[in-house]
């Protein structure tokens, strides 16, 4: 049955056709808010220009409109649009389509990442424009929204920005980015996105505003499969766990009462060691692999 609330919270998850952006939306809607989703892939087997693909050359699995009929048969409202992160008009028109439909947004979810296997190339392989890509992608799209959106959310009375960031933005890689680790561009685009959740809080925090930066650690995605390996290895290497679970930490971190007490003076906050405290993973999430988050 179809929750009919027109003043439950909206929350915007971006790159929600698959993964945890995927499982995000699904967890949100159960739990009663309106969800907005965007992504590239409308549809299963859309093929796009740099998109990650299986180390087969095989699609990845999951689109918006599969994502919006999960979210519906949770009983959520939900409205998907198209948004591509290295498109700044495809950005606005999101956004603006967003605001439309729903009014408002409450929370903004900025977990959408550019994905080509350049964003990890060897330094000796790393040409400018494939830095300046995934920077275009993982900083200057969600630092985008996110200040297009700040002004609506000030006038609304408060809302919550959290920024899926990554310890590749704050450790060196375990290993050469061809054998398992990340590369320089991945690393730098997750170290400029960890910064914007502490200027959100310093500046605008006394007025409502509040922004997390949130490590997921490695999860049991498609992508990262296709970028580390098979599952199996992640989950003894990097102690993967499931989407869902790094979802239920989201919810946890946007509604539980004592979530900013939680957060307060961490800095980038580790949404496996949350998934382990309330319950909502197994516990093989080791507290070190948290660090080794894609």
């Amino acid at each position: 049955m179809m929750i009919d609330a027109t003043t439950s919270p909206v929350v915007l998850v971006t790159g929600a056709s698959r993964g945890i952006g995927a499982a995000t939306a699904v967890a949100f809607g159960r739990a009663g808010w309106r969800v907005a989703i965007t992504a590239r892939t409308q549809t299963e087997g859309q093929a796009l220009e740099h998109q990650l693909r299986r180390p087969d050359g095989a699609l990845l699995g999951g689109s918006l409109a599969t994502t919006a009929q999960a979210v519906q048969a949770a009983g959520a409202q939900v409205f998907a649009h198209a948004m591509d992160l290295m498109d700044k008009a495809s950005l606005d028109r999101a956004l603006d389509a967003v605001l439309a439909h729903y009014g408002r947004i409450d929370l903004l979810i900025n977990n959408a990442v550019y994905q080509d296997r350049e964003m990890n190339a060897l330094l000796l392989d790393l040409e400018d424009d494939m830095l300046e890509r995934t920077l275009q992608g993982n900083v200057l799209a969600p630092f985008h929204l996110t200040r297009r959106l700040l002004p609506r959310m000030l006038a609304q009375g408060g809302g919550q920005v959290i920024n899926m960031c990554s310890g590749a933005g704050q450790y060196d890689p375990p290993l050469p980015a061809d054998q398992g680790g990340w590369g320089f561009a991945y690393g730098a685009s997750k170290a400029g996105l960890i910064r914007l959740a502490g200027c959100i809080n310093r500046e605008l925090g006394k007025q409502g505003l509040r922004a997390y930066s949130a490590n997921p650690g490695v999860v049991s995605t498609e992508a990262v499969t296709a970028t580390l390996g098979d599952g199996g290895m992640l989950a003894q290497r990097y102690g993967a766990v499931m989407p869902e679970a790094i979802a239920q930490s989201l919810l946890w971190l946007a509604t539980a009462p004592g979530a900013p007490a939680y957060a307060k003076g961490k800095g980038m906050l580790e949404l496996q060691q949350i998934a382990r405290e309330q319950g909502f993973s197994p516990a093989a999430a080791t507290a070190s692999s948290s660090k080794q988050g894609m």
